[in-house]
């Protein structure tokens, strides 16, 4: 059995707006102690807004500051730019053709040359498209043939990893651990070059919300008045179903047989509307899917919701992300049987610290924190390369 070699990295999401050079965030790494860093297009090297000249400048600026500081960009990253459009999963060809060939394919381009990899996130699907069983299913298509395209591009390029990240909504796949599994094997039947993912340890706040109710639980929340038009209480997927549903209480609370079949059977022509609750449970996640996850987002989470906490004596006391549990879980997505319709598992993890710093932070309360942050993890990962049987003390 093969196990990866783990190396502990960071997201230079840490120095966007503030140490911008390649020079200076380098320096920054360096005197974390580490050696591995993403970069993050937030961090002045998004191909929309800076141009391919910049871009190129840009490439060849990382090249010569790797040579001195020792510092070695292992991956790129999308930012929040991308993040926050519907990019290639646009109801217009137009946008989605923008999102691949001046985004998408400059970023492949850029990490080949820097012999990194690539994992980003840009695309979702808005409310018109998730209503309609048969135009998502025509949107999901879409997205997987240009992904196919893209991990077929990246291979040529000579790229080792094209990953997508994990999200938490139906709005934004994959989501769910099985539809994840779905996604990534779709694509590689369509293209035959692997798409991995990336798994965040804070995108599991959201899926909670999604699950889908049993008969009984919708009778209930009826009854009492719950689950209307506010959102409150229950989730039941299309506007359809909560139609009927809100007529239900309206109507003094009672869900009749055959009301409670039409939103049944709604909700079956929607099941991509719906998680389950593994789906919510980060160490759930890194079982079923970590060996498909050549860079792992690290972040502490104390509460619902996602805001990329340091790892700080603070934080931890009340955070659930946990460096032992991580590496256990880890360890368990390769003891699984292998299969061979997924891409082949991942030989080289990227644990990578992805802390944004708050606007209003000062540069010393935000280097603090990162450094606090590493020296935890350094613990755990103590030497890059380790393999992951060597770090978890496990008879297997």
């Amino acid at each position: 059995m093969e196990f990866p070699a783990l190396s502990l990295a960071i997201d230079n999401c840490f120095a966007s707006k503030r140490w911008t050079r390649p020079a200076e965030w380098m320096e920054l790494v360096r005197r974390l102690g580490l050696s591995c860093v993403e970069a993050s297009a937030d961090t002045e090297a998004d191909p929309l807004y800076t141009g391919p000249e910049y871009m190129e400048d840009w490439v060849e600026d990382v090249l010569r500051c790797e040579e001195r500081s020792g510092v070695r960009v292992v991956n790129l990253y999308s930012g929040h730019g991308t993040y926050t459009t519907l990019g290639l999963a646009h109801t217009d060809a137009r946008v989605r053709q923008r999102m691949r060939e001046l985004w998408l394919k400059p970023m492949i381009r850029a990490a080949a040359k820097l012999h990194a990899g690539l994992g980003f996130f840009c695309h979702a699907f808005p409310e018109a498209v998730l209503q309609d069983s048969g135009l998502y299913s025509q949107q999901l298509a879409l997205l997987e043939d240009q992904l196919s395209e893209a991990a077929s591009y990246g291979a040529e390029q000579g790229l080792d990893v094209v990953a997508v990240e994990q999200m938490y909504t139906p709005h934004q796949v994959p989501w769910t651990i099985e539809g994840a599994r779905g996604f990534i094997g779709e694509v590689k039947a369509k293209g035959g070059f692997p798409l991995y993912l990336t798994i965040d340890t804070g995108h599991q706040v959201g899926q909670h919300k999604f699950i889908r109710p049993e008969p009984a639980h919708i009778s209930k929340m009826a009854r009492e008045g719950e689950g209307t038009a506010d959102g409150r209480g229950i989730w039941l997927g299309s506007r359809r179903a909560f139609d009927r549903f809100e007529e239900c209480v309206r109507n003094g609370g009672t869900v009749s047989d055959e009301d409670m079949a039409f939103i049944m059977a709604d909700m079956d022509c929607h099941p991509y509307l719906f998680s389950a609750s593994q789906d919510g449970d980060c160490y759930a996640w890194l079982e079923s899917l970590g060996c498909y996850s050549p860079i792992i987002h690290l972040q502490q989470v104390t509460g619902g919701v996602s805001t990329h906490l340091p790892f700080t004596a603070q934080m931890n006391s009340k955070g659930i992300i946990h460096p032992e549990k991580v590496l256990r879980s880890l360890l368990q997505s390769y003891l699984r049987p292998i299969s061979n319709h997924l891409p082949p598992r991942s030989l080289q993890i990227y644990l990578t610290l992805e802390i944004f710093a708050g606007t209003s932070e000062t540069q010393g309360e935000i280097l603090k924190n990162l450094r606090e942050s590493v020296d935890y993890w350094r613990r755990f990962i103590p030497k890059d390369g380790m393999r992951l049987d060597e770090l978890v003390a496990e008879d297997y």
